[in-house]
């Protein structure tokens, strides 16, 4: 037990550093309970899908800088598709978006091995193609979903015993549990840490590093494909701008234990890391600090967290 919890020591951390900032949320508005909550965790929802998708890129040691502009298209996709479609056809629709997404993180992991250009490169060109593609399929915010869809992620699910907990946020944990736990506890969960730990080692083991690596950007699509699709069911339009996706992903895999050096850390951390910033911005916005001092301060606890992991990237390097 004890050895669990020291290995686990940062997510607990982070886990109880939640539960004060929900304390201190609750004390700066008494009104705010599980409606609150509920309200949270679907302006949470995006975020934690698309840091998923990138703590699983940087834990195969890499970056994706393309993350929000897949979220992008996928919005727009799924809200073009699916203006006036019967229910029936949206499902094939998110399971075509899907795929559309996990493609085009798969083309970025192929460019990345066929070109040896760096990640950074590659997915920083993905990313003008796709916000361009964006806007392409959809001029400005428009389009509509499913009502089955959006209401998926509105309101409570009954827990007997226990009240009700936010729908968006049983969406998150299924998303997280079917995707990446069979891949965690699998052959391939182990070489993706393989790689991100040290790639030439890997290779001298007998771990496919390319085909690893492909996998890990097509994970990181079929994430941003649901983080899409999370953004459109939560305005029920296609939203074509990318939203502020990308550093808020790197910061909250960075805040949650994911080493920029890649093989360490995991998918919990990163879920409460984004959370926490989430509630830090609900808290200075009840505080009535000045929204663009709230920008501020979020972008520079963002940009510190990065650089903070990038110092212990370098200094676990060096040691």
């Amino acid at each position: 037990m004890a050895g669990f919890v020291s290995r686990n020591a940062w997510t607990f951390g982070l886990a109880a550093f939640l539960a004060l900032l929900l304390v201190a949320t609750k004390i700066i508005q008494p009104s705010f309970g599980i409606d609150g909550l509920d309200s949270v965790s679907r302006a949470a929802l995006p975020f934690a899908l698309a840091t998923l998708g990138m703590s699983i890129v940087i834990i195969a040691g890499g970056i994706d800088l393309s993350i929000g502009s897949i979220m992008a298209v996928a919005s727009v996709t799924a809200a073009v598709m699916m203006q006036g479609q019967s229910d029936g056809l949206s499902v094939p629709i998110v399971l075509f978006v899907l795929a559309f997404g996990a493609l085009i993180g798969a083309i970025n992991g192929a460019l990345i091995v066929i070109t040896r250009v760096p990640d950074i490169v590659v997915t920083l060109a993905t990313l003008f193609v796709l916000e361009g593609a964006a806007i392409l399929i959809l001029e400005s915010p428009g389009g509509a979903i499913a009502p089955w869809l959006r209401e998926l992620i509105v309101g409570g699910l009954p827990i007997p015993g226990l009240g009700w907990i936010p729908k968006s946020l049983v969406v998150l944990v299924v998303s997280a549990a079917v995707i990446w736990m069979p891949i965690s506890r699998s052959k391939l969960g182990l070489m993706l840490y393989a790689i991100g730990s040290d790639k030439l080692a890997a290779f001298r083991s007998g771990v496919p590093v390319s085909r690893t690596k492909i996998i890990s950007y097509a994970l990181a699509g079929l994430f941003a494909a649901l983080g899409g699709l999370a953004v459109t069911m939560s305005t029920g339009i296609g939203e074509p701008i990318p939203g502020p996706y990308l550093l808020a992903s790197v910061a909250a895999a960075v805040l949650g234990g994911v080493s920029l050096t890649g093989g360490k850390g995991g998918l919990i951390g990163p879920i409460l890391a984004v959370f926490i910033l989430r509630l830090m911005r609900l808290d200075l916005t009840l505080l009535s600090v000045d929204p663009n001092a709230t920008s501020i301060i979020e972008g520079t606890v963002m940009v510190a967290v990065v650089m903070f992991g990038g110092l212990l990237a370098v200094r676990g390097k060096k040691s």
